[in-house]
């Protein structure tokens, strides 16, 4: 019988909360919208107006994918009289991050599309539209 010891458990632990962390990421990144915000702003700074001329969704739907984005660490603001300025915190990462879901998707080709649990027009995906 194997012992655990609490040092076993701290590392079980850290690991736990290493993989809720990413799993956060992911559900930020999870949406078609906040996708389109992030590469909009590989561009440079971007007002909220740009972007809903860029994207065509609405003020609020654009301003709560922001909220989410800046949530998670992704966006910073900066204010400018009346306007606010979003841009990447981490431009060279989020590249880095789409670059590789772009090529993990070139290799799995359409599978994650036609995957039952999360693919394109499954319940899940019909339901989005707040800033899960």
């Amino acid at each position: 019988m194997a012992m655990t010891t609490a040092r076993d458990d701290d590392r079980a632990l850290d690991e736990v909360a290493a993989l809720g962390a990413a799993a956060s990421l992911f559900r930020a990144l999870g949406d078609p919208s906040r996708l389109a915000i992030l590469r909009h702003l590989l561009l440079g700074e971007h007002r909220v107006v740009d972007l809903t001329g860029h994207l065509g969704l609405a003020q609020s739907t654009v301003s709560q994918h922001l909220a989410c984005l800046r949530g998670c660490g992704l966006v910073t603001s900066r204010a400018e009289g009346r306007a606010s300025w979003f841009a990447l915190t981490e431009p060279d990462a989020v590249v880095g991050l789409l670059g590789a879901a772009e090529h993990l998707l070139g290799r799995t080709g359409d599978a994650v599309a036609l995957c039952p649990a999360v693919g394109a027009g499954t319940s899940r995906d019909a339901g989005r539209g707040g800033t899960s």
